[in-house]
């Protein structure tokens, strides 16, 4: 299929959800850190790097390997889900340019799916804040039996949305989201947060959301690596 300037037309745009559409890295630390206070251990902005763009799993098991403590992990998961819904439930901050790109996404009458890692009680609260309404499906880390890095999410919702996804874009801020995406067989828009992401075939690397709107979607969608 190709659209009326002779390019491939693409058919979704994927959106991971913390450090890319909401300020929530910040809110992910604080939690983290006073989760491993209960734990008996510290927590350094170089632990949250171990973590970002990961399960919530993969964070718990980190913890409590870390601080040695034999607390069950679904008492941890459940300190952690406490702390992020109470934090979040207060509204949060959307990152520079992501409502308007939201915005013009679904004015442009484009597929567009949510996909992250988080819990879903996480990404409901969230979701309050920036809208359901930008989204035709929403695919978190309790929806899939293998998170990112897997392609698993992003094939999810590729399938959700019933498109290829060699002709959706995906958006992302983490090395793990990127490389989930990138397996998945996207094109993607990466705008590191936490941790630097470097150029590549089928990549574009933004310094922000201001800088990508959807001419830019289309064109990388239209390249193939």
């Amino acid at each position: 299929m190709t659209d009326d300037r002779g390019g491939e037309t693409m058919q979704g745009v994927l959106f991971d959800m913390d450090g890319l559409l909401v300020d929530s890295e910040k809110i992910w630390f604080q939690v983290e850190a006073e989760v491993m206070e209960r734990l008996g251990a510290g927590w350094t902005p170089a632990d949250q790097e171990n973590l970002v763009g990961g399960s919530m799993a993969s964070s718990v098991a980190y913890m409590i390997r870390v601080s040695g403590s034999g607390v069950a992990p679904e008492r941890v998961e459940t300190w952690m889900l406490e702390g992020m819904v109470a934090r979040l439930s207060g509204g949060v901050e959307m990152m520079p340019g992501a409502a308007a790109l939201l915005a013009e996404v679904r004015r442009e009458g484009l597929a567009a799916a949510l996909v992250t890692s988080s819990a879903r009680p996480i990404a409901e609260a969230c979701l309050r804040s920036i809208g359901t309404h930008h989204f035709d499906h929403v695919v978190t880390g309790d929806d899939v039996a293998r998170p990112k890095p897997d392609p698993e999410p992003y094939l999810t919702a590729a399938r959700l949305l019933g498109a290829d996804p060699a002709r959706c874009v995906a958006l992302e801020d983490s090395p793990n989201g990127v490389t989930a995406a990138t397996a998945a067989g996207c094109r993607v828009v990466a705008v590191p947060s936490v941790l630097p992401i470097p150029e590549a075939p089928g990549r574009l690397v933004a310094g922000s959301l201001l800088e990508v709107d959807v001419a830019v979607l289309r064109a990388l969608s239209a390249t193939r690596p």
